[in-house]
């Protein structure tokens, strides 16, 4: 336990020195919000209508990339090495680093994210469900950006292919996680969307850190 509390402090400390990648995210947030205003133009309605697809679309791919650090880093220098070789599950450490990924990028952008919905006139009565939904969804967002970051961990400049391999598995998480929200437009319960949600996060949970090590240890053979 107590290596994993240290790996997950490294990784924090690490995220605050370097910076950049929570940077270079959330100024793309931002880019869509003020941007997709001026390409729609004045129609308000339209533009409720799209700002949930907007916003998770947008955190999505900020999220993606900042994949490719999540484990590459680490097995450049060796580190990643020395941690196998410790008595802690490589699968438990696969997850602690996409936990201290979530800590770092994903849950910020999704704290941030329903306010600049404002932007996009997003109906104030939405904010509730739409912060719930985002920050579950934030989790399964950063959990399968690491498994593309794991695949991709020994290829030089392999964010074009963090994107092709993790996009479809994104999709269930794009759906449901603006289903929740828009829901509510049509006066309808979001619980059902919710749900699902939360159970994509949890499988996500369980299977990719599994998924993560596999790959890992592949590249360390």
């Amino acid at each position: 336990m107590g290596a994993l509390k240290a790996i997950l402090w490294r990784d924090l400390a690490l995220a605050r020195q370097q910076g950049g990648g929570l940077g270079a995210a959330f100024s793309f947030i931002l880019a869509v919000v003020v941007l997709v205003p001026l390409a729609i133009g004045p129609d308000l309605v339209l533009l409720q209508r799209l700002a949930a697809g907007m916003l998770w679309l947008s955190l999505l791919l900020a999220v993606l990339l900042t994949a490719e650090q999540i484990f590459q880093r680490d097995l450049e220098d060796g580190s990643l090495e020395l941690m196998t070789m410790t008595t802690v599950p490589f699968e438990l450490i696969a997850l602690v680093k996409a936990i201290a990924h979530w800590l770092t990028v994903s849950l910020p952008l999704a704290v941030i994210a329903p306010p600049l919905g404002l932007l996009l006139n997003l109906d104030i009565n939405q904010l509730p469900i739409f912060w719930l939904s985002i920050i579950v969804g934030s989790l399964a967002l950063s959990l399968l950006a690491s498994l593309g970051g794991a695949i991709t961990a020994g290829l030089r400049r392999g964010g074009l292919l963090v994107s092709i391999l993790v996009l479809p598995l994104y999709i269930p998480v794009l759906i449901f996680g603006v289903s929740a929200t828009t829901m509510l437009m049509g006066a309808q319960s979001a619980v059902p969307s919710l749900l699902v949600l939360l159970a994509i996060t949890l499988l996500c949970l369980v299977m990719v850190p599994l998924a993560c090590a596999a790959a890992l240890r592949a590249y360390m053979r």
